[in-house]
């Protein structure tokens, strides 16, 4: 299964739109999307506008896939859990945020191994596409 998180703050349909048009052509995979207070409403997959915490981490806990806005909160728990993750930040001027921070915070993160960073639908598509996604190594304790 793939878990798809916007989080809690901001509304992301634009992550959800591309989400939801590569479950339509992608019929056998599971998708599960937390959508937040986002105005799009997925078709093709299964979703929630909030998760309680405890729901939140067995349905990251039981994905193969995680796929988030860049929040570093989804980051940590993905990592921390041992699941690969695609990013994709969230952008100011689409007015998905009131700055360009989390475009900041993915300059950094193509390094890590388990993180790939997509800038578009385009680009979401083809990390999904991708096969042999391998489980990140155990964090630091000093990460």
């Amino acid at each position: 299964m793939i878990f798809l998180t916007v989080g809690t703050q901001l509304p992301f349909d634009r992550l959800v739109r591309a989400a939801d048009a590569w479950a339509g052509d992608n019929p056998t995979s599971e998708i599960f999307a937390q959508i937040g207070h986002g105005a799009y409403r997925p078709r093709h997959m299964r979703w929630a506008a909030f998760l309680p915490p405890e729901l939140f981490r067995d349905r990251l806990s039981s994905a193969r896939l995680v796929v988030s806005h860049a929040g570093i909160g989804n980051l940590l728990l993905a990592l921390e859990a041992r699941k690969p993750i695609v990013l994709m930040p969230r952008r100011a001027d689409l007015n998905e945020h009131r700055n360009d921070h989390q475009l900041a915070t993915v300059k950094w993160l193509p390094q890590l191994p388990g993180v790939k960073i997509v800038q578009d639908a385009a680009e979401l598509r083809q990390a999904l596409a991708s096969a042999g996604w391998d489980e990140p190594p155990p964090l630091r304790n000093d990460a």
